[in-house]
């Protein structure tokens, strides 16, 4: 998924010796990251409208009109997918305009800098997001 490529183009983030936790330049650094992914996300969006509507054909056999209804889907999902992320990428950059971004919705820790870079629009720590996933996997069997 693109939350897992797109920043990778970005260095990562080197805290100065002494540096406060989510400081300016900290906030700066994600607020690039999840604004670029973003972009890039919406490039992404719009870029599938125009070619679905480019190739917007009929076939007249079957085989090939439940190919092309395959791929339309498969592209809606994946397009589906990406709406979702830019929510969570507005959550985000929400969070860093609030003060709030780089820290644990249930515990309140430091999610870390490290994970953040992995995934910058983490709202958990690792410890309780691996609660999370244990009761999941609970519930789901």
């Amino acid at each position: 998924m693109a939350d897992d490529t797109l920043h990778k183009q970005f260095p990562a983030y080197v805290p100065a010796k002494g540096e406060e936790y989510m400081s300016e330049k900290q906030l700066d650094h994600f607020r690039e990251i999840l604004s670029s992914l973003k972009l890039e996300l919406m490039d992404d969006i719009e870029r599938t409208v125009h070619t679905m509507q480019d190739e917007a054909t009929v076939f007249a056999d079957p085989n090939d009109r439940a190919s092309q209804e395959s791929d339309i889907a498969l592209e809606l999902r994946n397009r589906d997918r990406e709406r979702k992320l830019i929510k969570k990428i507005d959550e985000a950059l929400g969070r860093i305009n609030s003060g709030e971004y780089g820290f644990c919705d249930s515990c309140g820790v430091e999610i870390g800098l490290k994970r953040l870079e992995a995934r910058p629009t983490a709202t958990l720590c690792i410890d309780c997001k691996t609660l999370e996933e244990m009761r999941e996997r609970q519930v789901a069997k």
